[in-house]
């Protein structure tokens, strides 16, 4: 049976910008992803062998946006590369990320790009 696992509301302190000012001293982010999986039947028997473990999958975000990058297309496109890769029961990927106050030239609480993904 086919269903979705979703963390919304990761927070990160990170360095990804085009500016040198916000890699060398970060911004906030915020991070969705959303992971259509097939549950094993032994998930709806109460075993998380069944399923993808919330925990390793932040895992994997957290690890994803420790490293620099200058767009946040690059980052979304990782997290939801090594999603795909570690999960075998990962069907599709999306990832959105958020970065608060953007150098913009203006007032604007977040931009955000969405990258999805899916196994090829």
């Amino acid at each position: 049976m086919n269903g979705k696992i979703a963390l919304e509301g990761l927070e990160f302190h990170a360095y990804h910008g085009v500016y040198p000012h916000e890699r060398s001293s970060g911004n906030k982010f915020e991070v969705d992803v959303i992971v259509e999986t097939e549950f094993q039947n032994t998930a709806f028997r109460d075993d998380l062998s069944g399923t993808i473990n919330y925990e390793d999958l932040y895992a994997l975000v957290k690890t994803e946006m420790s490293k620099p990058s200058k767009l946040l297309e690059t980052v979304g496109h990782a997290i939801a590369e090594i999603i795909l890769k570690t999960f075998a029961s990962a069907i599709n990927v999306e990832v959105k990320i958020s970065k608060f106050n953007p150098p913009i030239g203006g007032v604007c609480k977040k931009a955000s790009v969405v990258v999805t993904r899916g196994k090829s």
